[in-house]
């Protein structure tokens, strides 16, 4: 019985490897990981595209009862990270619990998955190079921007509550990505209807202040604040 328990399981899995494309796999499901799934989840992503890879069997537990597909192993092992379609996958988010385990899942990641876009945390800002040496398209230093938003409260309480509501798509306000229109062309980001923050031009961020983005491009995407209300 157990046998068969497992050989079924194997085939589903199997079965599943050869359809899944363009899925997000988050390595580590601790506070982070499940931080960065309900995020994604409050963004429209659906469960069923996120693939979550842990050792911690009560971690898989909980990622299972989400809705999440879920594989065992350390993600610093290339098989391990080819079981979730690493080759396949649109986006991997590295929220590990310790830095070194991150930079060698980032260059384990990288080196299988050539064009999927790596996010990766980080707890020291002197480890932020490794991350990025390795391959990581975007870094997050954890502990230093939480202190960041410490200091900010002794002051300003609100902005951290403000942040906190930005950074939750399926309520209040949201920071949003969009393509600029045709009609937008010619203008300035600085004009738009839309609350603007800033105009990513081939693949690099300019602030909305930035003399370059005063004429909008075909091409251009705007980076602003939308309302969770507001159609997507």
């Amino acid at each position: 019985e157990t046998l068969t328990t497992q050989s079924r399981q194997a085939l589903k899995i199997q079965r599943w490897r050869t359809r899944v494309r363009n899925h997000t796999i988050v390595v580590g499901y601790g506070t982070k990981g499940r931080s960065a799934v309900a995020a994604m989840v409050g963004d429209d992503v659906a469960p069923a595209d996120i693939v979550v890879v842990d050792e911690d069997p009560a971690a898989l537990e909980r990622a299972k009862s989400a809705g999440l597909v879920t594989v065992r192993g350390s993600a610093t092992d290339s098989e391990v990270l080819r079981l979730a379609s690493a080759q396949h996958a649109k986006a991997i988010i590295v929220a590990t619990n310790r830095d070194d385990a991150a930079v060698l899942v980032t260059l384990t990641a990288r080196e299988l998955a050539p064009n999927a876009k790596i996010i990766a945390a980080v707890r020291e800002g002197e480890n932020q190079h490794l991350l990025e040496q390795s391959g990581a398209d975007s870094t997050v230093v954890t502990a230093e921007t939480a202190g960041r938003l410490l200091g900010i409260a002794v002051q300003t309480p609100s902005v951290v509550e403000m942040m906190e509501d930005l950074l939750t798509p399926d309520r209040g306000f949201a920071i949003a990505e969009r393509e600029v229109e045709t009609k937008e062309v010619g203008g300035s980001a600085r004009h738009l209807s839309d609350i603007t923050l800033g105009v990513v031009r081939g693949g690099k961020l300019l602030r909305v202040d930035d003399p370059e983005v005063d004429a909008l491009e075909l091409g251009d995407r705007l980076l602003y604040v939308r309302s969770a209300d507001s159609e997507r």
